[in-house]
């Protein structure tokens, strides 16, 4: 493949860029502790005037202990009333520095949490990025020559009621925003989709559009992603719209399922253009190539690496991935909150490397018997897990993510880190107290024991009409017999037994069976769909 030289010198920018923070990082994973003692002396000097620090006495803390006594662990609700201030327009409330945005995200009490961003937390998420898309470049030289996608959705309107009175902007205009200002800067050479497809409102549309200028791309060497089930709908588009993405490389028309508005119309065909050779080396893969594995391989011949979430729930769908784009490799996303930066993965490494200069961290062991004292992250065990706090700079102090991860190794003094579960994923309807993990593994080993070639399979709860609700497997098995879907869900109920509160629950007659449920391909799909939307 020829080199790209506007693109290679864009990527060699941006990595030229992004090698200080890798190489601090570096050093930092040499010294933990006065690493993270730094962090938060930072933390507490540029925030010590507003008002949560003089409350807290930040001008009088001089170590962490301190800070652990004089500052309780948080949750959203703490910062809810200081949040809503700050929306109307107040000033040095959580932090020394301007609020310059309100992100939103979900997982609070009421569906929604606005997260107070400013341009401290925003160079604190821009180093760890550097550090990881430096390890990429340093390692994978080939992503220098090629293009990438950086997941950008569809466009969400946030609703006027929510905003009313608002002095601060809510969410991001882009996805790219959160990189840093020399990766923002050369995104246009080497994104494979424009951001403009992020206005567009239809998501047939949207995704259409994407997978047509992700198809366009030949150099395409890199993706990024949040959700795997996100990629494999495009995928999945890809293959129903093949034909008619070849046409348009052809006639040099993009033409989406539905019209578009005319000024979005006219940026997107803009950034479109014909290539017949595209469009009849498409036409031949597809005439040639049955399988979706050796299509995808012929398209991208370039792609390196596939980035996305791969832990826990995840771990199914990126091994999905990796069937489906057997040229690339899958690195796990890390641990992102819209809270900061908790890990970042290096390639050659078990987990994640925690972000150690990005934030304060402390972490709750989860084998503890309830209590709040926390370990640093020079002192936590291999093997071992807990429950990720942090403070971010930015107005969350002490703040529980609720995030549970396992050391699986050290980088020098830093843990790598995996994550586990959401501390609060467990279903307690009865009194039953099942952990998303226990089931997850019972599933699996039920449908496996049933002979079942499932294509999607999921665990629900049901009230229904009855007195009793129940447990539901929802599955896709198009060859197999209804018998053998029985079958599964009455092992797994057998198998959920195993935790005693459940069986207790079963046996005082407060659950009911769990009981199978088959789905179609239409449901499987309306379901991912929701899912990659979140």
């Amino acid at each position: 493949m020829s080199v790209d030289a506007p693109r290679a010198l864009a990527n060699g920018l941006w990595a030229a860029s992004a090698l200080p923070s890798r190489l601090a990082l570096a050093r930092a994973t040499r010294r933990v502790g006065p690493e993270q003692a730094r962090v938060l002396r930072d933390m507490l000097r540029a925030n010590a005037r507003c008002e949560f620090g003089v409350r807290h006495g930040f001008p009088r803390l001089r170590s962490a202990d301190e800070y652990r006594d004089r500052v309780p662990l948080s949750s959203y609700e703490d910062y809810r009333e200081a949040v809503e201030r700050i929306a109307r327009g107040a000033q040095g409330i959580l932090t020394g520095d301007e609020v310059i945005r309100l992100v939103p995200t979900g997982g609070s009490t009421s569906g929604r949490k606005l997260i107070p961003y400013t341009r401290r937390l925003r160079a604190a998420m821009d180093a760890a990025v550097a550090a990881w898309a430096a390890d990429l470049f340093t390692r994978l030289p080939r992503l220098l020559n090629g293009a990438a996608y950086w997941s950008v959705t569809p466009a969400v309107r946030v609703p006027e009621a929510d905003a009313h009175g608002f002095r601060v902007p809510v969410g991001f205009d882009d996805d790219a925003e959160y990189l840093g200002p020399v990766a923002r800067r050369v995104m246009s050479r080497v994104m494979a989709v424009p951001a403009t497809v992020r206005h567009i409102e239809d998501v047939d549309s949207w995704r259409y559009v994407t997978v047509a200028f992700l198809a366009r791309e030949a150099g395409l060497a890199l993706v990024s992603v949040w959700n795997p089930l996100f990629l494999r709908l495009l995928l999945d588009a890809l293959a129903r719209d093949w034909d008619a993405i070849a046409d348009d490389l052809s006639n040099g028309v993009l033409r989406p399922p539905r019209p578009l508005p005319p000024v979005l119309a006219a940026a997107l065909q803009g950034a479109w253009r014909a290539d017949r050779g595209r469009g009849s080396e498409m036409r031949r893969i597809g005439a040639e190539e049955s399988q979706p594995a050796a299509r995808h391989a012929r398209l991208w011949p370039a792609l390196r690496l596939l980035s996305c979430w791969a832990d826990a729930h995840a771990r199914g769908p990126a091994g999905d991935l990796s069937t489906l784009l057997p040229q690339a490799r899958v690195q796990g996303k890390g641990l992102i909150a819209t809270e900061g930066f908790v890990t970042l993965p290096i390639l050659g490494r078990p987990g994640a490397l925690l972000a150690v200069r990005s934030h304060f961290f402390e972490f709750l062991p989860r084998a503890a018997n309830g209590g709040d004292a926390t370990r640093l992250a020079h002192e936590l065990t291999a093997g071992d897990e807990y429950s990720v706090v942090l403070s971010n700079g930015a107005g969350l102090y002490r703040y529980r993510l609720r995030d549970v991860v396992r050391v699986v190794g050290h980088v020098g003094e830093c843990p790598l880190l995996e994550f586990v579960a959401k501390e609060d994923q467990v279903s307690d309807r009865v009194g039953e107290k099942l952990d998303g993990r226990h089931v997850e593994a019972k599933l699996g080993e039920s449908i496996a024991a049933a002979g079942l070639s499932a294509v999607f399979a999921m665990v629900a709860w049901e009230a229904g009409v009855h007195p009793h609700g129940r447990y539901v497997l929802f599955i896709e098995a198009p060859g197999d017999a209804d018998d053998a879907l029985i079958a599964a869900a009455a092992r797994l109920d057998g198998a959920l037994r195993e935790n005693p509160q459940y069986a207790y629950a079963r046996d005082l007659g407060q659950l009911r069976p769990c009981e199978a449920v088959r789905v179609e391909a239409s449901a499987t799909a309306d379901y991912l769909a929701q899912c990659a939307a979140r």
